[in-house]
């Protein structure tokens, strides 16, 4: 039995039209997202994102190296926007967060990449560092829709998010996929200067999961809706995994799906000698398994 996007029915009601607009509106003062520039994107100032009223894309294509759940055998339709509102000194894609390799696009020639995305067979359009850009795409999926769009929406962020904003997406997006990066805060300032980043992240998630509920996934092993984290395993547990682990399974669900994750690599801005300089360990790995488990969370992939 298929599974129609909420998407489609915000769209023919006229809804998604209107969420549209309202998030339009917050580029002329924006605080879309936690870092509150209040500069005028809307005629092209910049903030912390460094993106005014177009959205930037680096690159699009099938992705087969995310979750299983997300690439079956065609791949997810993968979206890279140029730029980020986190900017994690660590960053695996320094170039596009930070240096801002990419061009621009109107909400039409996303639109296109979308369909595009969708004819190579795609199962859903995976938006990676969506929250600096969430009105270009409330407006993208709306042409899309309009044009035949009918798989699944990712929403693929850092987890540093306005729980206002999401709720203006609510019903655009079918999966919400947030990092859940940090719980301690020196590491949150160390890296990315969000000192908020736990509190922060705590809410976005909570609104994400009363949005979409816990991962649901079809007869063929492919998600269509739902919550699924992502953790970054740090060096010397620098994260706190703990806190986030007993956040998850307290606050949002036991059921909730959450990928572990082993390949931190010092890339970007990371100083020589630091405790961010080294890969994790196995045992690093396996005990940060180990903490999800002990926490009540059992879909570990």
């Amino acid at each position: 039995m298929p599974h129609h996007p909420s998407y489609i029915e915000l769209c023919e009601s006229g809804r998604l039209n209107q969420q549209k607009k309202s998030l339009f509106s917050r580029l002329e003062d924006c605080g879309l997202c936690p870092r509150n520039c209040h500069v005028n994107r809307i005629e092209g100032e910049k903030g912390v994102c460094q993106t005014g009223r177009y959205a930037m894309v680096s690159s699009y294509g099938p992705h087969f190296g995310e979750e299983s759940c997300l690439v079956g055998s065609n791949g997810s339709g993968t979206v890279f926007f140029t730029n980020c509102n986190l900017l994690c000194s660590f960053c695996q894609n320094y170039d596009i967060s930070h240096l801002g390799r990419g061009f621009e696009v109107t909400e039409e020639r996303l639109a296109g990449i979308m369909l595009e995305l969708q004819d190579m067979g795609c199962y859903n359009i995976n938006l990676v560092t969506p929250s600096h850009v969430i009105p270009q795409i409330a407006g993208a999926v709306e042409s899309a829709c309009k044009k035949g769009l009918t798989i699944p929406i990712v929403y693929n962020s850092g987890g540093y998010d306005n729980v206002e904003s999401l709720k203006l997406l609510e019903g655009v997006i079918d999966i919400y996929m947030p990092d859940f990066k940090f719980s301690e805060a020196q590491i949150a300032v160390e890296t990315c200067k969000a000192p908020d980043y736990f509190e922060t992240a705590k809410s976005a998630i909570a609104e994400m999961h009363r949005q979409v509920g816990d991962l649901k996934i079809d007869s063929q092993g492919i998600a269509y809706r739902g919550l699924l984290v992502r953790h970054l395993v740090m060096p010397g547990n620098t994260a706190g995994i703990e806190k986030i682990m007993e956040f998850l399974a307290r606050n949002i669900s036991e059921n909730t799906f959450i990928n572990i994750m082993p390949q931190y690599r010092p890339c970007g801005d990371i100083s020589p000698g630091a405790v961010l300089s080294r890969q994790i360990t196995r045992d690093e790995f396996r005990e940060a398994k180990e903490t999800a488990r002990l926490a009540g969370l059992h879909n570990l992939l």
